[in-house]
């Protein structure tokens, strides 16, 4: 079987027991702020039905052609650092302590191994690039005991100014200082040169993770971009209004929390309120922009996998890719993330894995976030994570999500019956909790306490809501008070505060 990725043939062979298939390389992709809207996510698990007619992201399509496609996988916390700290560590929020921009992992969880440094620690070169950890003091300044060698920057002052949320770069500027993520892309291609060498000859193997800053807020990206997206293709969101009957505590204001920093929205004036909306025109160009910006993503991507294929690594390195959660383009009126909306949690994840995702798997099971960690250390012919103790604080290294090697032997057998995800409000004294089944979105908004016990008070409920997916996909109606769903809500309310270890696939360890 043959893939492109910037012209470039990958031929997929599979390998018969040389030390190099049994630990293979690992190049870990991640992409901050985008929503599922790729081509290989066209269908029913796009996240809305109005969307340009074609969605150009060829390079990730093709990635998607030879992995396990995850079609429902799920964030633990729709903002940058606790998605990022969960998926990282293999830990839910709640464990991890870790609900904001601020707080590191290691000071207010524990000392817990992450992926990049279970590999380390297993003689691998870990080296990373752009943006993994969410940089800055809430990682510790990229969790630098993760690390190989020193953690790679590009310089973006240039081009993270609030004076614009978008903008087109013209060639003649980005040739004379290419964006932070062509910087990013072109280490990762100096990097995979330099470690070719010793992963070929078997001498030491490779973790190499490259974060890609784009399609986050400002979105700037090369104006060739916006040719693939002429304005008239660009339509509104057919549901600009918050849902009916939505608690108060379910709404975040776009404004003060994250949009209205950049100076061409601020002086709209918007108000960020539930059931307002920005301009027609300015939500045209925000959209038109965001798709550019995922697109030129979608290129950064290809072009590092063509030089995986090009220096002859493609059949010895598992690579996976992520986005760190969704965002809400305008949906119910919202933007940005930082909702337990669907069009927040729900986020781009495959797992490509040389001899078991040759010829592309699809899988609709629902998956987590956490989930990828144990998978990348099976994958690469390590030993099976231990399920995480109820209290793991001094525990080094476990799980709590569950490996996807299952769902590559088989992607329609059964699954997780539900997934888990949270978002704090009021100074982190209420938590909603969601609840994602195949069926429903159920939510309830606790009392939270922090510091020392980190628990919800289910006794004190500040909001309760209900989503049918299998006739409202766009959560337009919280259906929590329509008697028709009083013996749903009882069932659901049940297992959203059973929890996630009540909720492993049949045949794998229940966790108690």
């Amino acid at each position: 079987m043959m893939y492109k990725f910037i012209g470039v043939p990958l031929l997929v062979f599979l390998c018969f027991g040389t030390a190099q298939c049994q630990k293979k390389n690992i190049l870990f992709f991640a992409s901050d702020d985008m929503r599922p809207e790729l081509g290989a996510f066209l269908g029913p698990d796009f996240p809305s039905p109005v969307h340009p007619t074609v969605v150009h992201s060829p390079n990730l399509d093709a990635l998607a052609a030879q992995s396990l496609l995850l079609k429902r996988a799920y964030v633990q916390q729709a903002v940058c650092s606790p998605s990022r700290t969960s998926l990282l560590t293999g830990r839910r929020p709640d464990t991890t302590h870790v609900y904001d921009l601020i707080h590191y992992f290691r000071n207010v969880g524990g000392n817990y191994t992450t992926i990049p440094q279970f590999f380390k620690n297993n003689g691998y070169r870990s080296i990373g690039m752009g943006k993994i950890f969410h940089p800055g003091r809430a990682s510790g300044f990229d969790d630098p005991i993760s690390w190989s060698e020193p953690y790679y920057h590009a310089p973006d002052e240039k081009f993270r100014s609030v004076n614009f949320s978008w903008r087109a770069v013209s060639k003649d500027e980005y040739n004379i200082r290419p964006l932070p993520d062509m910087q990013i892309a072109d280490n990762a291609i100096q990097t995979l040169n330099r470690v070719a060498p010793a992963a070929k000859s078997g001498q030491q193997n490779f973790f190499v993770a490259v974060g890609f800053h784009k399609p986050h807020l400002p979105f700037v990206f090369p104006e060739e971009f916006l040719s693939l997206y002429p304005r008239e293709s660009i339509r509104l969101p057919d549901n600009p209004h918050a849902p009916v009957n939505m608690p108060e505590i379910a709404w975040i204001n776009y404004i003060t929390e994250e949009l209205g920093v950049y100076h061409d929205i601020n002086r709209l004036h918007a108000t960020g309120a539930i059931n307002s909306t920005l301009p027609d025109d300015v939500v045209i160009d925000l959209r038109r922009a965001y798709y550019s910006a995922l697109s030129y993503t979608d290129s950064l991507v290809g072009k590092v996998m063509a030089e995986l294929v090009r220096l002859g690594l493609a059949n010895s390195t598992i690579v996976s890719f992520w986005g760190d959660h969704g965002w809400q383009l305008g949906e119910h009126g919202e933007w940005c993330k930082h909702t337990n909306f669907e069009d927040a949690t729900h986020a781009p994840m495959m797992v490509s894995v040389p001899g078991l995702t040759d010829k592309g798997l699809v899988t609709e099971r629902l998956t987590e976030y956490v989930d990828l960690f144990p998978t990348l250390v099976e994958a690469a012919g390590f030993d099976p994570l231990p399920l995480c103790p109820e209290d793991s604080t001094t525990t080094a290294l476990c799980r709590e999500g569950t490996s996807l090697i299952p769902l590559m032997q088989d992607p329609t057998r059964e699954w997780k019956a539900a997934v888990f995800s949270q978002y704090p409000r009021n100074n982190y004294t209420v938590m909603g909790y969601t609840l994602r089944t195949d069926k429903y979105r159920y939510t309830e908004w606790p009392a939270f306490t922090m510091s020392p016990v980190y628990k919800p008070d289910w006794n004190k409920l500040y909001g309760v809501e209900l989503y049918d997916h299998s006739v409202d996909p766009e959560e337009n109606y919280n259906r929590f008070n329509d008697p028709q769903y009083q013996s749903i809500v009882e069932q659901l309310s049940s297992q959203l505060r059973k929890g996630w270890r009540d909720m492993q696939p049949p045949g794998t360890i229940r966790g108690h």
